[in-house]
């Protein structure tokens, strides 16, 4: 599409949002930012990129009266589509887009896509590094921190863009096409947002919307409710999976991790030398190596990549040992799933720090699985009563109230032994006491290194 002189109305001023306004300046649209909040209400410096380019303020007000005379909409992920000037724009057959398609619909490089409820960040790192080791210009996007918009226009052809890709952002994609997708897992997650799990599903699903027979699908075998998409999927669909072996995907093959493409069986390296920890680790790196071998990429290079990526930050990130205690930061840990998996990666006695943002999940299969090592629980957050009665439920009596976040971390460290570990792994989203998990995770780190 081309963008000069274009009414655009860019909506949700965080970081996608404002990199959107300032590709739109730069493509010669006439921009309009808005977010419910005024200018003096957003984050300080947050609109600095912005400086020097022309555009219009709406922040703060109602943008209703403008969408007659506007050609485009511009979401940033999260916002709202059943706001009273969207309704209006789709009543008025205004074209209402994410800000990831404007990224593709800029950039010249291949899109590699991943979603899933759980492991999106580590598989795109881990798929972003694959890729870079291999010597490919390759920029790590989307959900992971860096908005597309911030860099479709320095992609050339031959790029790729590994992109996180949530399923808050593919609500309002028309022709995002990537040439290879994934979706790692579907679990409860977001029903806040979605109401229902077919909803969930389904805005995850759209992933493969836009794809042909030309492209691929990565799915994960061992997630019934993944492996049900199959049927619509006009891409070629490959598979990855640790309790089976597909005939076309990545598996677990005496002991080794193995691609296979019609017929042709290539061995990765052993699994045992995959150095993220877990199970839910070693279907990241199934994922990834899949991904990696249908773009051509050499099973060495591969293979190396997996012996050394250490995983990212909030992600089962060792911190710090304190008088024998170890302190663990999972604040990607956002859904009780994630925290699930975090759980069944500890293998000391561990104290868990737990609740947040409630996103309307249920807390009783967490309990459910917990092992032995799960020693003790402090709960905190607005999710706080919910997850006792779920303990409750469960008859799991080690539970302590916090008051807040520190007092949580200093209840945790007060009732762990030596050698035990303290896991921040929340179970929930951090909007409650934090502007995001990120925040959440370094505030964590920070109190303690001061212990």
């Amino acid at each position: 599409m081309d963008y000069k002189n274009k009414k655009v109305l860019v909506i949700g001023m965080a970081k996608s949002g404002v990199s959107s306004a300032v590709l739109l300046c730069r493509l010669g649209a006439d921009v309009t930012i808005y977010d419910i909040k005024p200018k003096q209400h957003l984050p300080e410096h947050l609109l600095d990129e912005l400086e020097g380019y022309k555009y219009h303020d709406m922040l703060g007000k109602d943008p209703i009266d403008l969408i007659p005379e506007m050609d485009i909409l511009v979401l940033s992920p999260g916002v709202p589509l059943g706001l009273p000037f969207i309704k209006k724009a789709y009543e008025l057959n205004k074209s209402v887009i994410a800000e990831i398609e404007l990224g593709f619909e800029v950039s010249k490089a291949d899109f590699i896509a991943i979603t899933g409820t759980n492991g999106k960040t580590t598989t795109t790192a881990l798929t972003g590094e694959i890729f870079k080791s291999a010597g490919i210009p390759t920029h790590v996007l989307g959900n992971i921190g860096v908005p597309i918009t911030q860099e479709a226009m320095q992609t050339k052809a031959g790029d790729v863009v590994v992109a996180e890709t949530a399923a808050l952002q593919l609500d309002t994609i028309s022709d995002y096409r990537p040439r290879e997708s994934a979706i790692l897992n579907i679990t409860e997650d977001h029903l806040d947002r979605y109401g229902t799990m077919e909803n969930y599903i389904a805005a995850k699903a759209k992933i493969f919307k836009n794809q042909t027979a030309e492209d691929y699908c990565v799915l994960n075998y061992d997630n019934e409710l993944v492996r049900a998409l199959a049927p619509q999927i006009k891409a070629k669909v490959v598979w990855f999976s640790i309790d089976m072996i597909p005939q076309n995907g990545a598996y677990i093959k005496e002991g080794n991790i193995c691609f296979s493409l019609e017929g042709k069986e290539t061995i990765i390296l052993p699994a045992k030398e995959v150095r993220i920890p877990g199970r839910h680790n070693l279907e990241n790196a199934l994922a990834a190596s899949a991904l990696a071998c249908l773009y051509g990429i050499a099973p060495e290079v591969i293979a190396q990549t997996l012996r050394t990526f250490p995983g990212v930050e909030h992600r089962i990130e060792f911190v710090r040992t304190v008088n024998g205690v170890s302190f663990i930061n999972d604040s990607k840990g956002t859904n009780p799933d994630a925290t699930i998996n975090a759980i069944k990666a500890m293998t000391a006695p561990t104290v868990l720090l737990l609740g947040g943002f409630d996103k309307k999940n249920d807390f009783v299969p967490l309990f459910e699985e917990f092992t032995p090592m799960i020693k003790a629980v402090i709960v905190l957050g607005d999710t706080a009563e919910k997850i006792i009665a779920a303990a409750q439920e469960c008859n799991y009596p080690n539970y302590i109230r916090a008051t807040g976040f520190e007092d949580a971390v200093l209840k945790a460290y007060s009732i762990a032994d030596e050698g035990d570990n303290v896991l921040l792994s929340p179970a929930c989203a951090s909007w409650d006491m934090f502007r995001n998990f990120e925040e959440r995770g370094r505030i964590f780190k920070e109190i303690v290194k001061g212990l």
